[in-house]
């Protein structure tokens, strides 16, 4: 099978998309997620300009030699850009051998090691009334396990509150789901560490006692707390039973999670703005985290996904894989193929794309009875309407960032 084509696709239905369409000589199409949530057009860039040209012609079937030309030949390694176009093209070429086989993908994986994945939702709410609503909202539409976001008082907009969008922005319709505004410049946030490890525990107190002791509640701390602090509060959650705190501390400094680790039994996930498995190496072999938050489109696609979690089930770490809305649907399928086929799967994080992003990216997973399923149709199991996307130009779009209350800049 060559590759006779290969295109880089830019739309933004509810939001930008960066997808890489690959088409061999035999009509096979396979599609890769590219998106990197505020830099799009930089890694549309390096597709187009740099990875399209080593393309054409090439064997589509040789997708580890294809996956290490792409690493080793550029020289200048890793880094979200490189690894995301990197990603693209593993993806779409499995989708392609995925169709020319007949199967879905975790059929080429080794099967299916689970009936489907267990998933959680993202609850939220500026007070605790808001919150138990959203916590109810989510467990009517079916969702397993709830990751916990509350406001804090004196904090204006914060990190994973959906109602706080409306105020702050003017009434403006959230970006589907996800904190990137569309605009010129990048929305400020404030933030206070003190006052949010003083608020957060009576946070998960209330919740527990609304809504008992047995949905696994989650939390994601956003990089935002130093190592002492991170474990400080990761022992404060403790009676409230965390299936896990995410991003606690940023985990650039890998021995940050020594300390945090000497201080609290609540489990870590860690590492979803991580781009190798280099980078979740000596985390995973020293066992100072419980679960992997990589995701397939940062980290260069299904082969080095599947390779870690090999890695990490050594050292029985699980999976937690990233997926927000800025994971377009082939970047979700193609993760939740490769959770299905893993025995380490822990947890996979899902939110819903917005109906436009749906009629662009017709995808065949299915949400039921608090499992998603990637679906049998081979490949991934979605496929791109073109002209939809078309009607969608890209709209510059950037996340928000933090200063404290004296104007330093702080982690967002």
């Amino acid at each position: 099978m060559i590759i006779e084509k290969a295109e880089v696709i830019v739309t933004s239905p509810d939001r930008n998309f960066v997808t890489l369409k690959l088409t061999t000589d035999e009509g096979h199409t396979g599609l890769g997620d590219a998106t990197l949530n505020g830099r799009e057009l930089a890694v549309a860039t390096y597709l187009s300009e740099h990875i399209v040209p080593l393309l054409v012609g090439s064997d589509a079937s040789r997708i580890e030699d294809t996956w290490q030309f792409l690493y080793r030949s550029s020289y200048w390694r890793r880094g979200p850009v490189t690894m995301a176009s990197i990603a693209a093209v593993d993806m779409a070429l499995w989708d392609i051998k995925g169709k020319a086989a007949g199967m879905p993908l975790y059929q080429l994986l080794g099967g299916a090691s689970r009936r489907g994945l267990t998933a959680y939702g993202h609850a939220s709410g500026k007070e605790l009334p808001e919150l138990f609503d959203s916590v109810r909202e989510h467990l009517d539409e079916g969702y397993r396990a709830i990751r916990i976001q509350s406001g804090v008082p004196g904090l204006k907009a914060i990190y994973g509150i959906a109602s706080q969008s409306a105020d702050t922005f003017g009434g403006e319709a959230r970006y589907d789901h996800e904190p990137a505004r569309r605009g010129e410049k990048p929305v400020e946030e404030d933030w206070d560490t003190r006052a949010y490890l003083k608020h957060l525990p009576g946070v998960f107190e209330a919740v527990r006692n609304e809504f008992g002791p047995d949905i696994p509640l989650l939390h994601d701390g956003h990089h935002r707390m130093t190592p002492i602090q991170a474990a400080k509060l990761g022992k404060s959650l403790e009676p409230y039973d965390l299936f896990w705190l995410e991003d606690c501390t940023p985990a650039e400094n890998q021995e940050a999670l020594k300390l945090v680790r000497q201080h609290t039994t609540t489990p870590l996930a860690i590492g979803e703005i991580f781009n190798t498995v280099w980078d979740f190496k000596d985390l995973i072999r020293d066992q100072l985290i419980d679960y992997v938050r990589g995701a397939v489109t940062h980290m260069g696609g299904v082969t080095p996904l599947k390779k870690t979690m090999d890695y990490a089930a050594l050292y029985q770490v699980k999976s937690g894989f990233h997926g927000p809305t800025d994971i377009s649907p082939v970047g979700m399928a193609a993760q939740m193929h490769v959770g299905l086929a893993i025995h380490n799967f822990g947890m996979q994080e899902y939110m819903r794309h917005g109906a436009k992003t749906d009629e662009v990216f017709r995808q065949s997973f299915t949400w039921t009875d608090g499992l998603l399923h990637p679906g049998d149709q081979p490949g991934l199991g979605v496929e791109l309407d073109q002209d939809e996307a078309g009607k969608y130009p890209y709209e510059r779009a950037y996340l928000p960032y933090n200063r404290l209350a004296d104007g330093t800049v702080h982690d967002w």
